[in-house]
């Protein structure tokens, strides 16, 4: 059996890549096929997969990776795994999930629109210039055999960015329980969650969910939704300047409109009472959340920044649009609100486009990849 090492430096419940990590932990062990163990410095537990904790003291956040990397693969090489799969920038592992994406392609985006002296700042920040470095000595090394992307987007940025031949790239979607997020939760949740929040039956209600709100784009789903009278706004997660988007409604004067419900163990009665989902990101590899609001029948609005856009046909199962063009996002909020007696069909199509994404199908993809490159492997040590 494969002894294989995930390595991810911590779980958060709320985070994307955290939750794929989860998942597809649980996949693999079920498959029968792989022992998985994971290097961690923090994790949720799992039936079955044994955790070699990362246990080192730091400070700040360039300390902090770098303390990681170094004893992660410490241990690594001291367990002489089959394989090890990381999804932090480490160099020497042997695949690499690029869940977070490029990072020199994110700074790229975010100083579209700052000031000069936002972009000093932004430049003088020593921890940027330790992932770009990470990164490139990560894509670089000689013991790198694949690197596992959540979408065409990305795989199209590295293959940009670090001149990676397509033999050494693969594009694997995140996988999702279709039997948790499902149209139903709509049957179950939305009367009784629109009466908790006081929101009306009839009111075309948007949801977004996840923590990030500067990068994801809270602002501009608020802006929107005052340039829809029509719409409501379900903002679900934490984030530290919390009351600077609350002040932000309230002086567009849509704070009736726009809730803030704060972080939420469980996400499926929100997405139960909600019409669409909207996620105006600047920037996202392939979040979850839009691949779960697909499951449970949502149309999605999202940007061209998204790879979860690669799932969406304007019109038929969501909306895209470029986020940096703010006009735009309230142009397909619009678009939404004038396509709502289309609702069922929107509903089926949205469901209809994530209907492969199984975890079974991503564990399967995943271990064909492994399959692959432990055949490699053997036929080069011959």
């Amino acid at each position: 059996m494969t002894r294989l090492a995930i390595v991810r430096q911590k779980y958060n419940p709320a985070g994307g890549a955290e939750r794929f990590v989860s998942r597809a932990l649980g996949a693999l062990r079920d498959s029968g096929m792989v022992q998985v163990s994971l290097i961690a410095r923090g994790w949720e537990a799992v039936d079955g997969i044994e955790v070699h904790p990362v246990q080192s003291n730091y400070l700040g956040n360039v300390w902090r990776d770098w303390s990681f990397a170094r004893h992660a693969k410490r241990i690594w090489q001291r367990e002489r795994f089959d394989l090890v799969q990381s999804h932090e920038r480490i160099p020497g592992c042997d695949i690499y999930r690029a869940g977070d994406g490029v990072h020199r392609h994110w700074l790229h985006l975010r100083r579209q629109g700052m000031s000069i002296w936002q972009r000093l700042a932004l430049w003088c920040n020593p921890y940027h210039h330790y992932i770009m470095r990470a990164e490139a000595a990560m894509f670089t090394h000689p013991r790198l055999k694949l690197v596992i992307c959540n979408s065409e987007m990305i795989k199209r940025e590295i293959q940009h960015y670090f001149d990676l031949p397509a033999s050494k790239i693969t594009v694997i979607y995140n996988g999702v329980d279709l039997k948790t997020y499902h149209p139903d939760l709509k049957t179950q949740y939305r009367q009784t969650m629109r009466e908790r929040w006081s929101i009306p039956e009839d009111a075309p209600l948007l949801v977004y969910v996840g923590s990030g709100f500067e990068r994801k784009g809270v602002a501009r789903a608020v802006r929107a939704i005052r340039d829809n009278p029509q719409a409501w706004l379900m903002v679900v997660g934490g984030d530290k300047r919390l009351s600077r988007y609350q002040a932000t409604a309230k002086a567009l004067g849509v704070s009736d409109r726009v809730i803030f419900a704060g972080p939420q163990q469980d996400v499926k009665p929100f997405y139960g009472m909600a019409d669409a989902f909207i996620l105006p990101t600047l920037y996202d590899p392939f979040p979850n959340v839009c691949v779960e609001a697909l499951a449970c029948g949502l149309p999605v609005l999202t940007t061209l920044q998204c790879g979860a856009a690669e799932f969406i046909q304007p019109g038929v199962n969501g909306w895209v649009c470029d986020a940096l063009d703010h006009r735009a996002l309230s142009d397909i909020v619009g678009a939404w609100l004038s396509a709502r007696e289309r609702e069922p069909d929107l509903s089926a199509a949205a469901r209809e486009s994530v209907s492969r994404l199984s975890l079974e199908a991503m564990a399967d993809q995943m271990l064909n990849c492994y399959r692959q490159l432990l055949s490699i492997s053997a036929k080069a040590a011959r």
